[in-house]
C-alpha cells in the first residue's frame, strides 16, 4: 500500500504546478524522473543489477593463475577464460558483432527499442545515478523544490553529496573498466599507491569523467540526440511491432475525476484521468499520449504508473501497454512476418558460420619465415642450405609441446631444434636451417611442408606449405 505522499491525486480540485514553476523546470532543461515500482521496472532493475554485477565481478575472476578476461591491447592478445586470441582471430570478434546487431534488429523489429530500456549501460547508470538523487535530495517534488530554492547550507550539502557520490561511483566505474584491459589487482595496487603509469590515469579519468557527464548530466540527450540507435530505429518498425503505446479511443478526453465518479463516460470523458504520471516517471520526459515517439526507451515506467492508477481508480489496466498498431486498430498482430523471419534467419546462419568458425579453430598458428638475405647458400660440406624462422603462436592458457617435421624432399637434413616446449598465451621463433645433397635436386625450387604435431594431442596438427631454393 502506497504512503500518503505517493497517492495518486484524482479529486476535482487536484494540484497542478503553476506556469512560472513550469517555466522554472523548462528553462533549466532538467527531467525530474518520479520513482515508479511495478512489474516493468522490477524487471529493469533485475535486469540492470544482473548485468552491472557482471561488469563489475569480471575482472576480479582468476581461471588458471591469471586474469579470466583480459584484452591487452599492448600485447596485441585478449585472453578470455581458455581462449588467447589474436590480431589473426579478428574474424571471431567480428562474428560476434555481426550477430550482435542482427540480434538488436530482430529484437527492435519484435519489441521496439526494449534494449535501451533494459539493457543499455547508459540507461542502467542513468538509473543508478537517479537512485543517488534520490537518497540525498528526496523524491521528485522535493529535488524540484530544492532546485528552485535560494543556495542554502542544506542545499550545498546536499548537492555537494549528491555530485560525489556521482564522482565516486564513476571513478569505480572506471577503475573496473580499465581493468578489463590491464591486471585488475596490480591496477587497484598501483593506483591506490600511486604507482601506476601515466597512461592508466589518463584513461582513468578520461572515463570517469564520461561517465559522470553521461549519466549525471546529459542523461536524456545521450538517448535522444547523441546514440544513432535512436535514429534508424524507425527504420525497423511497422505496425505489428510491440511498443509502448497509449490507447487513445479507450482513454479520450481525458480529465480528472473523483474515485466514485461511475458516471465519467455520460460526461464524454475517458479513461485517463490526466494524472501526468505518465509523463513523471519518464527518463526522457516525454508524454506518450502524444503517440509513438522516438526519443521513448520502451522502459515500460509509463505502462507501471498508469497501471497503478487505474488499479486505484477501480479501471482495466493496460491504457498505456506493449501494444502494436495493429492491435490498437482491431486487427489481428502477425507475428511471423517476412522482416522478422528475415532477420532471424540471417542471425542463425550468421551464428552458424561463427561456430563452425570455432570449432576449426586451432589452439596453435605456424607461419614461416625465410631468410630475405640469402635464398640458399653452400654449406662447409658442400650441401646446399635454406635457413627458415618458424614462428609458431600457443593461442592456449597451458604450456603446449610440439615436434617440428618437413615433408617434400627426399634424405633433408634438419639443423636445429625438433621439439619446442611454448608457455600458455606466448609466441616462439625458432630458426632452423634444411639441407640436402645438390644431386637429390631435379630443380632450381622445390615445394616442402612443414608439420607441427603436439605431443600430447595429436589432433592439434598445423601444417604449413614453403619452397627450398637450390643453389645457383
Amino acid at each position: 500500500m502506497a504512503n500518503h505522499d505517493e497517492r495518486i491525486p484524482v479529486k476535482v480540485d487536484m494540484h497542478y504546478p503553476n506556469p512560472d514553476e513550469l517555466a522554472t523546470i523548462a528553462e533549466k532543461g532538467t527531467i525530474y524522473v518520479r520513482a515508479m515500482k511495478g512489474l516493468h521496472q522490477r524487471l529493469r532493475r533485475n535486469m540492470g543489477f544482473i548485468f552491472m554485477a557482471m561488469f563489475m565481478l569480471i575482472p576480479f575472476i582468476q581461471y588458471e593463475g591469471h586474469q579470466a578476461v583480459l584484452l591487452d591491447i599492448g600485447s596485441q592478445k585478449f585472453n578470455i577464460f581458455g581462449w588467447t586470441l589474436w590480431p589473426q582471430d579478428f574474424t571471431i570478434i567480428m562474428w560476434i558483432f555481426i550477430i550482435g546487431a542482427y540480434a538488436l534488429f530482430f529484437v527492435t523489429t519484435f519489441y521496439g527499442r526494449v534494449w535501451c530500456g533494459y539493457m543499455c549501460p547508459q540507461t542502467i547508470w542513468t538509473f543508478i545515478f537517479i537512485w543517488f538523487e534520490e537518497k540525498i535530495q528526496g523524491n521528485r517534488n522535493q529535488r524540484i523544490k530544492l532546485d528552485q530554492s535560494p543556495w542554502t547550507k542544506d542545499k550545498i550539502v546536499k548537492k555537494g553529496l549528491t555530485h560525489l557520490a556521482w564522482l565516486a561511483f564513476s571513478l569505480w566505474t572506471a577503475l573496473v573498466f580499465v581493468g578489463y584491459f590491464t591486471p585488475m589487482l596490480d591496477l587497484l595496487r598501483d593506483v591506490f599507491t600511486f604507482s601506476a603509469t601515466f597512461w592508466s590515469y589518463v584513461f582513468i579519468l578520461i572515463f570517469m569523467f564520461c561517465t559522470y557527464g553521461n549519466a549525471g548530466w546529459m542523461r536524456d540527450i545521450m538517448c535522444t540526440h547523441i546514440c544513432p540507435y535512436a535514429r534508424f530505429q524507425s527504420a525497423m518498425f511497422d505496425k505489428d511491432t510491440f511498443t509502448v503505446t497509449y490507447d487513445a479511443k479507450r482513454g479520450e478526453s481525458r480529465g480528472p475525476r473523483s474515485r466514485k465518479d461511475t458516471e465519467y463516460k455520460e460526461k464524454g470523458l475517458g479513461d485517463c484521468i490526466d494524472c501526468n504520471l505518465c509523463v513523471q516517471v519518464c527518463p526522457t520526459g516525454i508524454d506518450i499520449r502524444n503517440g509513438l515517439q522516438y526519443e521513448c526507451i520502451n522502459c515500460g515506467a509509463c505502462i507501471d504508473a498508469c497501471d497503478d492508477t487505474m488499479e486505484k481508480m477501480g479501471y482495466a489496466k493496460g491504457l498505456i501497454s506493449y501494444t502494436s498498431e495493429h492491435s490498437l486498430a482491431g486487427k489481428q498482430t502477425k507475428v511471423l512476418r517476412p522482416k522478422l523471419v528475415g532477420y532471424f534467419m540471417v542471425m542463425v546462419i550468421v551464428t552458424g558460420a561463427f561456430v563452425v568458425n570455432l570449432y576449426h579453430r586451432k589452439p596453435v598458428e605456424l607461419d614461416i619465415v625465410r631468410d630475405r638475405g640469402a635464398l640458399s647458400r653452400e654449406n662447409d660440406q658442400g650441401l646446399v642450405e635454406n635457413t627458415y624462422t618458424l614462428k609458431i603462436i600457443n593461442k592456449s592458457q597451458k604450456p603446449q609441446t610440439f615436434e617440428l617435421k618437413v615433408s617434400g624432399l627426399d634424405n633433408l637434413q634438419w639443423i636445429g631444434d625438433q621439439s619446442v616446449t611454448i608457455p600458455a598465451g606466448e609466441t616462439a621463433n625458432v630458426p632452423i636451417s634444411l639441407a640436402i645433397d645438390p644431386v637429390e635436386l631435379s630443380k632450381p625450387s622445390t615445394e616442402i611442408e612443414f608439420t607441427i604435431v603436439n605431443k600430447d594431442d595429436a589432433d592439434i596438427t598445423l601444417e604449413q606449405n614453403s619452397k627450398f631454393f637450390g643453389s645457383r
